[in-house]
């Protein structure tokens, strides 16, 4: 159970709310790098923390993103003319840098002052790992550029994607901590007795918290003496990563893999989740063709998206596009994909879930953990410190575990040396 000013203080991302003002001292995602494919190409909107953006790629390649208003008149700037390294509002011809400076204003007599005091809200911006990212904070306490693991891999061995969630993205975060539910939830008969991860539904929970968050294990009974040990990484502020090493038995065809998500708010009602995937072996690739399949497999590849969109088919206006006959004989929710069986649950708990009424378990020791790091740091930023987390040096070295071990085995000294980033 969680008070409810704790639950406001966490999901009110907007300027000036506990949780948006800590989530503007990080690195996030603004938008996929392939959403901005051109020089000079067509702007996009983007909407972030509350605030609604433009982004665009200028005449050198480097990405902007600007307030999505002129400052003149409040002109949206989606309608701009993007050209010589900057975007024109076509309503007065107020042309921007990237650094929101405005370097044009045609409507003013030469050598007006006006231009040299004018400016438009500007977010610095970097592209790694094919995301646009961006820092919405204070300038003079910027951190360095983002490095987890998964950003330091090549192209050949790296695959991202992203999807809207209908909802805060507390529920996406605390349903990606939570791995009792993979038991349950994404069970089957195709694979409940071959997936390591649904073999055990009351699995033993161990978190340890780090400088960047914390690791935290399920550690399930695999029978014969042996246990699975499966260790996953939270790192502050929204991402989460897991192991798939032993991978899914069935389909689609194994490939030792790291994946997870970034849950970054929109705004307090929606949010964007990114997903990437990737392998830490020089010598196996992932295959476009891999990651489209395993994209499908979870419910989020290109048919299961409404055209143009970043939507999925199967959402609360469909029901998921349940099949009650399939969760009598073959599936425990009767609704295809993994992400998808997630987005049900976590969508229609509401808009916001109040935690006041919850109940909380032994397993939910990950989620109780989260909340208390995440209201620790939206006070250490209103008095002025560091949250955990910001720097490079804290996380590049995390990376997820997985591994059938002796039940009496000292894993923890095995995973240090094996789960260790190798990018």
């Amino acid at each position: 159970m969680l008070k409810y000013e704790d639950n406001e203080r966490l999901i009110r991302t907007g300027a000036g709310s506990p949780a948006g003002e800590l989530f503007r001292r990080y690195w996030q995602p603004a938008c996929l790098a392939s959403e901005l494919p051109d020089a000079d190409g067509a702007p996009l909107r983007v909407r972030l923390l509350g605030e609604d953006l433009i982004a665009f790629r200028d005449s050198n390649g480097d990405v902007a993103l600007l307030d999505a208003f002129c400052p003149h008149r409040r002109a949206p700037m989606f309608f701009g003319r993007n050209e010589e390294c900057g975007l024109r509002c076509v309503y007065h011809g107020w042309k921007f840098d990237k650094n929101g400076d405005c370097v044009d204003m045609p409507s003013e007599p030469d050598g007006s002052p006006l231009k040299a005091r004018v400016k438009i809200k500007s977010y610095p911006c970097m592209e790694k790992g094919g995301i646009i990212w961006t820092y919405m904070g204070p300038a003079d306490q910027r951190p360095a550029e983002p490095d987890y693991e998964w950003l330091r891999a090549p192209d050949t061995h790296c695959f991202v994607s992203k999807t809207l969630q209908d909802s805060n993205y507390l529920q996406g975060l605390e349903g990606g901590l939570d791995t009792a539910h993979v038991s349950f939830l994404h069970s089957s008969k195709q694979n409940n007795d071959l997936h390591l991860a649904t073999s055990d539904g009351a699995p033993q929970i161990e978190v340890d918290v780090t400088d960047y968050g914390y690791t935290y294990s399920s550690i399930r009974n695999a029978g014969d003496g042996k246990s699975y040990v499966r260790q996953y990484q939270y790192i502050m502020p929204f991402q989460q990563m897991r192991s798939n090493v032993l991978g899914h038995a069935g389909k689609p065809p194994e490939v030792p893999k790291i994946d997870g998500h970034v849950w970054v708010p929109i705004d307090d009602t929606q949010t964007w989740v990114y997903n990437f995937m990737y392998t830490y072996d020089a010598s196996t690739p992932l295959s476009r063709e891999y990651a489209l399949a395993y994209e499908h497999y979870a419910g989020r590849g290109e048919d299961d998206m409404i055209p143009g969109t970043f939507i999925p088919k199967a959402n609360r206006s469909n029901d998921y596009m349940i099949d009650r006959e399939k969760q009598k004989t073959t599936s425990f929710t009767g609704i295809a994909g993994i992400n998808t069986q997630d987005f049900a649950l976590q969508e229609c708990m509401g808009t916001f879930v109040d935690r006041t009424k919850e109940f909380l378990g032994t397993t939910d020791k990950a989620i109780v953990s989260m909340r208390r790091l995440l209201l620790e740091a939206t006070r250490d930023v209103e008095q002025g410190q560091k949250p955990r987390g910001l720097e490079p040096s804290d996380y590049r070295n995390a990376r997820a575990h997985d591994k059938i071990v002796d039940s009496n085995a000292d894993w923890r000294s095995i995973f240090a040396d094996e789960g260790a980033a190798r990018w």
